[in-house]
């Protein structure tokens, strides 16, 4: 492990081969009330968590209408508005929500347009660089939803446009219809099912957005592999939870959220943990 403090030792990827940003980014999911809803326990505490991320190197973060929702999309206007040049907010559309942890997919091309013009009202953007579209829904054609990220691309709402929650089959299918920039999946040390969507992703250089990146399970209990890494490295579970997606794949951009200061400055000093050949393997075969 190095000194390091900031997330500027992660490395960098280009988003759509034109929008470079640090790969260790932040999400801002956990920033709101219990259950995705409402507004912080401690609202001060959150706003100096985003000030704290962007004072560490991060230049991404990932957030969602849905989140609150609305309320993390104003929070960070709040704390960080006006922008530093580099600063690249990614959001997403296409739930509803009614209440904590009620998620209802909506990929109705209208509804996806009003909140796109809503998230730059919130933000207080004149283009989103990363909008995506938060899952596909399927009560409406594809290329409707994909059609109406096209037209607000072409009106320079938005940059470039993200998926998340797909198949490889579904990514594919949404190629056809335009250009994919990143897709957003479940991923981490212990649930490795979209394997295949990130090698699709490495594949074609698409940024691979892993949520949930921290999760490390019975991997981190006492005797666990993570346990015994951490003891013979000096790195918390979490950090090298986080090393080991960073050297998982170059496309990989991993957003660890919290809503403590204490927590974002341990997950971004996760940028300076350097695994050998033999501990990366190690936790890659652990189970």
């Amino acid at each position: 492990m190095t000194d390091t403090l900031t997330a500027a030792g992660s490395g960098t990827f280009a988003i759509g081969g034109d929008l470079t940003v640090t790969r260790l980014g932040f999400g801002a999911m956990r920033i709101v009330g219990p259950g995705v809803w409402g507004e912080p326990a401690d609202h001060d505490e959150v706003i100096r968590v985003l000030r704290r991320a962007v004072e560490l190197g991060v230049d991404f973060i990932d957030t969602a209408d849905s989140y609150g929702p609305e309320i993390s999309e104003r929070l960070i206007h709040e704390a960080l508005h006006p922008y530093p040049d580099d600063l690249v907010i990614a959001t997403k559309a296409g739930f509803l929500r009614t209440g904590p942890e009620r998620w209802h997919m909506l990929g109705k091309p209208e509804y996806l347009r009003q909140q796109c013009e809503l998230s730059l009202r919130r933000l207080g953007l004149e283009r989103i660089d990363l909008f995506q579209l938060h899952r596909i829904d399927p009560a409406f054609p594809l290329a409707e939803q994909m059609g109406v990220l096209s037209d607000l691309q072409s009106e320079g709402k938005i940059r470039h446009i993200g998926l998340s929650e797909v198949s490889v089959e579904e990514l594919r299918a949404a190629q056809e219809l335009t250009t994919i920039a990143t897709v957003q999946n479940l991923y981490n040390l212990t649930n490795r099912d979209a394997e295949d969507v990130l090698d699709a992703c490495e594949a074609e250089e698409i940024g691979f957005i892993p949520w949930f990146p921290i999760a490390t399970g019975k991997l981190a209990r006492p005797g666990g592999p993570l346990d015994a890494l951490a003891s013979e490295t000096g790195a918390t579970p979490a950090q090298l939870a986080l090393a080991w997606l960073l050297r998982r794949s170059p496309v990989m951009l991993p957003i660890p959220g919290t809503s403590t200061v204490a927590h974002v400055e341990e997950n971004i000093a996760a940028a300076g943990v350097e695994l050998s050949d033999d501990q990366f393997a190690s936790l890659a075969n652990a189970s």
